[in-house]
């Protein structure tokens, strides 16, 4: 317990970090030469626009620590790659999912909730093969010097 409890303090500033970088890159690509700190839907939800920021600061900080904690699961010897892999999708998407809904990260309609698990879905995806591919290159690496 006090591994995760470490690992999620460390995920709070990577959180509330990739969060900032995120809306940066957002700013470029959307804002016209504005910096959009917050979707728009949500400084109105929220009715304020410095408090909006907070709150999703907050949020991102909470995926952090939630997307570090989870990741000790892929350091269990005792589950499948299978099982961790569920485990993880698991806890990522029911941290991610409601915190993108409540935010306005998403449209707020059939069609834009399925569009941003269909891309949370793809970069879950890609990410474990591009993992897996160089744990094996590792591991063959590993195997190679210990039949040296």
């Amino acid at each position: 317990m006090k591994k995760v409890i470490l690992r999620a303090v460390l995920g709070l500033p990577v959180g509330i970090a990739i969060g900032h970088v995120i809306t940066v890159l957002i700013s470029l690509m959307n804002g016209e030469g504005s910096y959009l700190a917050c979707a728009p839907q949500f400084v109105e939800l929220i009715g304020d626009e410095a408090i909006a920021v907070a709150v999703q600061t907050l949020l991102c900080g909470i995926m952090g620590m939630a997307f570090a904690g989870a990741s000790l699961v892929w350091e269990s010897e005792k589950l499948s790659i299978v099982a961790q892999t569920g485990i993880c999708f698991g806890i990522y998407a029911a941290v991610l999912l409601p915190i993108a809904y409540f935010a306005n990260w998403m449209e707020h309609s059939v069609v834009g909730v399925l569009s941003y698990i269909a891309i949370f879905v793809g970069v879950f995806v890609i990410t474990w093969i591009t993992q897996y591919f160089a744990w094996r290159v590792r591991i063959k690496e590993i195997n190679a010097s210990l039949n040296k």
